[in-house]
């Protein structure tokens, strides 16, 4: 039997305490409407701001194959050991997705070594997210565009790293694009940074979103090689007659 891919959902989960609009969107949690998304043969753990170590503990990530981030208004509450902690195993294997504000987390800042800012507005603005590179697995089963009658609007320039490959391409009623796909690779681990999903908006029950965060997981999940060693090596061949140190 093959074994289920392990995703770990973590989110603030704070908006959806505080605010009678988003609870209304999610009456349990973003976090829980991204994993009901992932379908079959995906086995689903949740983490929140609030859990002790922010729901993260080296148990929990040590049998995590890809986890999923989604934050917004706490990004400075979250605490720097446990920043380190995915950080570590985010480079030695495990996959990160990382939704929407959560371009302004630690994690992500970290991982890109760049202050990944933008310009963004709140003013219910359709928006397109046009697919540009049709032949990737991320997209498997998604239209030339997927369309969002209401979502917050991010605009370039946004300051990442260039990515590794660039998936998706947003539109915005009111004139901006952005780069809303982008894959980047750190260490051993692979990342998929994904626009869409204001917290007002129900759009992690949008069918085409979800089969993209779902598309996202597998073509993250580590790969089975072998961590590579670092450090003091010995040579593989004589040097200069002069053998094996």
């Amino acid at each position: 039997m093959t074994q289920k891919l392990r995703v770990t959902v973590w989110n603030e989960y704070r908006h959806e305490k505080e605010s009678d609009i988003v609870r209304e969107a999610y009456p349990q949690g973003i976090h829980t409407a991204i994993g009901e998304g992932l379908g079959e043969n995906v086995e689903v753990a949740y983490a929140t701001l609030d859990d002790p170590e922010h729901g993260l503990s080296e148990e929990l990530l040590n049998r995590t194959d890809v986890l999923i981030w989604w934050g917004h208004k706490a990004h400075d509450e979250v605490q720097d050991y446990i920043v380190d902690r995915v950080q570590q195993r985010v480079l030695h294997g495990m996959g990160l997705i990382v939704l929407h504000s959560g371009h302004f987390s630690k994690v992500f800042k970290r991982l890109m070594g760049t202050g990944c800012d933008l310009k963004w507005r709140e003013a219910d603005e359709k928006e397109r997210i046009w697919v540009v590179a049709p032949n990737h697995p991320i997209v498997e089963g998604v239209g030339e565009y997927i369309e969002l009658e209401a979502e917050e609007m991010y605009g370039e320039h946004f300051d990442i790293p260039a990515p590794d490959e660039l998936i998706m391409v947003s539109w915005f009623e009111g004139g901006e694009v952005f780069r809303s796909g982008c894959t980047f690779s750190r260490g051993q681990g692979k990342i998929f940074y994904f626009r869409p999903g204001h917290e007002t908006y129900r759009t992690y029950y949008n069918e085409q979103i979800r089969r993209v965060i779902r598309n996202a997981a597998h073509w993250a999940a580590p790969t089975t090689r072998e961590y590579p060693k670092y450090g003091n090596h010995q040579p593989l061949e004589a040097i200069k007659g002069r053998g094996h140190a």
